[in-house]
């Protein structure tokens, strides 16, 4: 795969074993100029995900620092340092469903989002975001499971727009999205 550098902020989208964290982390080990910090938005509650947590851990490295932060990633974003070589957030999933287990409104929600990509704007260093397409599949049976949906595909698209470029990972495939646009019909 051809990675470019780029020291923007990036969303990586795809489904379930789509590949993007991996694509996510070979682009950051790419593109870092020093400190690498993972930002983990997972709150790992029993052992298969907890056996997920490390594998990744293994995964990345000892090069990476980790912070585990299940709610407030903008905040975290704003402490770390100027100098910062490059943050990793896996995933933007998670975090919604950690915002919704809070019992967080959906517009209170989408205003995070917004925090969030304001934010991303500012940085004087790269931030790779990785999220999940949710909304490809059948259309959920409980009202839970459809809010879920409809939150993450809202707040997909308002990160979306906030970064800088879009991959969407089809496959282990990785496609740039955007900087490029589609003429209206």
């Amino acid at each position: 795969m051809t990675l470019e550098h780029n020291t923007g902020s990036m969303l990586v989208i795809g489904g379930c074993r789509s590949g993007k964290s991996s694509y996510a982390l070979e682009y950051c080990n790419h593109i870092a100029k020093g400190t690498k910090y993972f930002l983990a938005t997972s709150v790992p509650l029993d052992d298969e995900m907890n056996q997920r947590v490390t594998s990744h851990q293994k995964e990345r490295g000892s090069d990476w620092q980790t912070i585990e932060e299940p709610v407030n990633i903008n905040q975290v974003l704003l402490g770390l340092p100027e100098r910062t070589g490059v943050v990793l957030v896996d995933c933007i999933t998670l975090w919604i469903s950690n915002l919704m287990a809070q019992r967080m409104g959906a517009d209170d929600m989408f205003q995070e989002a917004h925090d969030l990509g304001s934010t991303l704007q500012d940085l004087p260093f790269p931030v790779v975001l990785v999220t999940n397409e949710v909304g490809s599949g059948i259309v959920p049976e409980n009202a839970l499971a459809r809010a879920f949906r409809d939150n993450a595909g809202k707040v997909n698209q308002i990160i979306a727009n906030a970064v800088d470029r879009v991959v969407y990972t089809v496959a282990g495939i990785p496609m740039q999205i955007k900087p490029g646009s589609v003429p209206l019909a």
